[in-house]
């Protein structure tokens, strides 16, 4: 005869969910350290953008919703990405920003929230470029502007920035970056993927300049690199600094920086000498091979290239396609095989969760506990409801 627990499920089940959870706990329930910031596992909040912020400053609301991921064990949370200070770098008056004193001021209670509920955070900076609205806000007067003012979904042409533009937007990384030390955040994650303006300066699609910020990777990637330099200038040793990046754009899912690893160590390689400390490559699936002849996905190419540690990303959690979530169609649970073996591995040294934390806040710790069973699936008909 099968024993039974008292819930109901056969002794053979508990023993099973008893060993995936001990397995869940020894892979992502070690700490991890980079310069000065420990993190007590390694599990990270995705960044989501959610335009919960009117006027752009992040309130209470944002603070107990990132809180509310950090008591539940999540190690990390990067934010979702907030406006640098420069007139064009966003096309929103919801989504939060990281200057100016009232969002700064909100943006350190949400901070001593987290550190108060036992996680760790980092602010994604964010310029969003050629994907401005014309006269849009915060700032309706500002310029759509790129490094060749190439917009990414047919609209009308922008503004090619000038080298005052270039100057004045990695200053205002820079200033971002020191005021998130001076706020109490943890670290800083720079925006460098998903065809934002990073990003189109990095992709020969939407960079077309002549001059030293274009041509070749190398110079293509430049702007970039001094983003990341000028960052570390900003800020203390013991500030590590995460660049995300990505070979896909939020208009063309098929696009890519690199066809080769040596194009990624092109990208890649600079960033890491100016001072990117942490590698956050977003890709749709997780489990996926970047490149022809190899298992590794984008991380675990980042990580080779590089010798940095790599947060990888993309529906983990989750067994429906991307696009699902953009579509009107939610997505199951998945298994974590896959992902701890990548792990386990070595390939990444962090795992981000976006969708899954979003549909449950105890995502984290329902998995470290190898409460499989009770995970909620993703379902994007009760966005407005997930808090």
């Amino acid at each position: 005869m099968t024993s039974t627990t008292n819930d109901g499920t056969t002794a053979a089940a508990a023993d099973t969910a008893g060993e995936a959870g001990a397995r869940a706990r020894d892979v992502l329930g070690r700490g991890f350290s980079v310069r000065g910031l420990t993190v007590r596992n390694r599990i990270v909040m995705a960044p989501m953008t959610r335009e919960f912020s009117p006027g752009g400053v992040p309130g209470p609301d944002v603070a107990e919703y990132y809180a509310r991921r950090a008591a539940a064990e999540v190690g990390l949370i990067v934010t979702e990405g907030t406006y640098v200070g420069h007139p064009s770098a966003g096309t929103s008056d919801r989504v939060p920003r990281f200057h100016g004193e009232d969002a700064l001021a909100g943006w350190e209670a949400v901070a001593d929230a987290v550190h108060r509920a036992g996680g760790r955070i980092v602010p994604q900076l964010w310029h969003v470029g050629m994907v401005r609205a014309p006269g849009a806000p915060p700032v309706p007067e500002a310029p759509r502007m790129g490094p060749s003012g190439i917009p990414l979904d047919g609209t009308e042409p922008g503004r090619t920035m000038t080298l005052q533009d270039i100057d004045d937007v990695i200053a205002a990384f820079a200033a971002g970056a020191a005021d998130a030390e001076a706020r109490g955040f943890d670290g800083v994650e720079i925006h460098g993927a998903h065809g934002y303006l990073v990003d189109q300066f990095l992709w020969s699609g939407t960079n077309r300049r002549t001059d030293a910020y274009g041509g070749d990777i190398a110079s293509r990637t430049r702007f970039a690199a001094e983003i990341v330099a000028a960052c570390r200038a900003a800020v203390s040793d013991a500030f590590p600094i995460v660049f995300r990046t990505s070979q896909w754009k939020m208009s063309d899912y098929r696009a890519r920086l690199a066809e080769t690893p040596q194009e990624l160590e092109a990208v890649l390689a600079p960033l890491a000498e100016a001072g990117a400390d942490v590698f956050h490559c977003s890709t749709r699936r997780y489990w996926l091979p970047e490149f022809e002849g190899s298992d590794l996905n984008l991380a675990g190419w980042a990580k080779k290239l590089t010798g940095r540690p790599v947060i990888t990303v993309g529906s983990v959690g989750l067994d429906g396609e991307f696009f699902d979530a953009f579509s009107g169609r939610g997505s199951g649970v998945a298994a974590l095989d896959g992902l701890l073996e990548t792990v386990e591995r070595g390939e990444a040294d962090l795992v981000a969760v976006g969708r899954s934390l979003l549909a449950d806040p105890e995502w984290a710790a329902k998995v470290l506990d190898g409460r499989f069973g009770e995970l909620a699936p993703f379902d994007p008909a009760r966005l407005a409801s997930l808090h």
